[in-house]
């Protein structure tokens, strides 16, 4: 009989910590960069950040422009890489 491996959970859902200021967008951590994602996005909609012409924009308020460095509007893409800076291993 074979043993089978155990799967090792992939690196996106081991558990980050968030920093403070993500923390008031989308709670407190640790969780999944999964599960920060989505109440990201659950925000977004929540206070249509979105911007209705072009929806690859974001327009941040007060709570989410902490998080992302300014109040200017920002491409979705970008966001992520600001988003990754309040992120750190839970571990």
């Amino acid at each position: 009989m074979v043993k089978e491996k155990e799967k090792k959970p992939s690196a996106l859902m081991r558990p980050v910590q968030v920093s403070k200021a993500l923390a008031e967008v989308v709670g407190a951590g640790p969780m999944p960069r999964t599960e920060v994602t989505k109440k990201l996005w659950d925000y977004i909609k929540k206070h249509k950040l979105q911007d209705p012409e072009a929806k690859r924009f974001i327009n941040p308020d007060a709570k989410l422009a902490e998080v992302l460095g300014g109040k200017t509007k920002i491409d979705m893409f970008q966001m992520t890489k600001k988003v990754n800076v309040h992120l750190k291993d839970a571990a």
